[in-house]
């Protein structure tokens, strides 16, 4: 394992997740030397998806590095997930730094100094795939500062007879509808649009839209929250604004690229609507020399377009250009 100390590397690969594992693999397998700088746990962003979650892929769609992943059904759960990309790194002791945040980037003698909360880093090329579950869209309103309200969802026991408002109408917002409801809360649904998202899972939409019509889940559809107080919520329903009682606020309104990390890294963003990181589509090289974006976060806010099934060969096509140019 190379120490993370004055040693040049020849990579550096910012984010654990499996598109960072996967271009780690590469890395390894062509001699280069690189680190993985990860700010949380490994695969962090699928370690912070709810308990219980079940993925869309088959399990041989989420493979890397040709380790078998092999689950008890055809969906992979999470538990399942993370255990995986465990054996995957240490089937192949990639060198990876966990807790080790990345707070900016300049170049420097060629290449780039990564400033991370741990010290620095140097290396000749620097690669960027963080996701975007780290970074929920915000609802924009007053009182989401409050503790009742939520972005990120892993366990119904806490909501055990309460009052849970679920903001949402795509596959996050209905399975936790539907997981805290069988779990004995109250739940009522804000939903901006007049249906549930027509792409939800398909095991999932017949149920709650079953749910809704028997009026065990109360929806409002083409409704917005205008407002969080401590002990009710105020929407804007067709019908005028309506305030209901609530204990907890579970705003399920999908995610984003880290745009903040991206401004300190100085990378820059197409001002598409979007707002895709600018690169070479044949090499995934930013406009910045040597630095590369892969995974997820190339299409931007388009995040139902990219995925690790889809992006899992953007670490060979990054490490091929990187030796290339060694």
């Amino acid at each position: 394992m190379t120490k993370f100390s004055d040693t040049p590397f020849d990579l550096i690969i910012i984010g654990a997740g499996p598109i960072g594992l996967a271009t780690a693999i590469e890395a390894q397998k062509a001699g280069l030397n690189y680190i993985v700088l990860e700010k949380g746990v490994l695969v962090n962003s699928l370690y912070n998806f709810p308990e219980q979650m079940t993925f869309f892929s088959t399990s041989n769609l989420l493979e890397i590095g040709e380790v078998p992943f092999i689950s008890h059904t055809d969906k992979p759960t999470r538990k399942e997930a993370l255990e995986y990309y465990r054996r995957v790194q240490e089937s192949w002791k990639l060198n990876i730094k966990l807790y080790t945040a990345v707070t900016g980037m300049h170049p420097k003698d060629g290449g780039y100094e990564v400033v991370t909360n741990k010290g620095n880093a140097f290396a000749k090329a620097v690669t960027i795939c963080t996701g975007f579950y780290d970074t929920p869209r915000s609802l924009g309103i007053p009182g989401e500062e409050l503790a009742k309200v939520k972005h990120f969802y892993d366990s119904p026991h806490p909501y055990v007879g309460q009052k849970v408002l679920v903001v949402g109408a795509a596959n996050s917002a209905c399975d936790v509808a539907l997981e805290t409801y069988y779990k004995g809360a109250e739940v009522t649904m804000a939903i901006r649009e007049r249906e549930i998202y027509p792409k939800t899972k398909y095991w999932i939409k017949p149920n709650i839209e079953n749910r809704i019509k028997e009026g065990a889940i109360k929806a409002y559809f083409n409704t917005t929250v205008k407002e969080v107080r401590e002990e009710d919520v105020i929407l804007n329903t067709p019908n005028g604004t309506e305030t209901i009682a609530n204990d907890f606020v579970l705003a399920m309104i999908g995610y984003m690229p880290n745009y903040a990390l991206f401004e300190k890294l100085g990378l820059p963003i197409d001002n598409d609507p979007f707002k895709t990181p600018i690169f070479n589509s044949e090499t995934l090289e930013s406009s910045l020399p040597n630095v590369y974006v892969a995974g997820v976060i190339n299409a931007g806010l388009q995040t139902s377009k990219l995925f690790i099934e889809n992006t899992r060969n953007h670490g060979k096509i990054i490490v091929q250009d990187v030796k290339r140019k060694l």
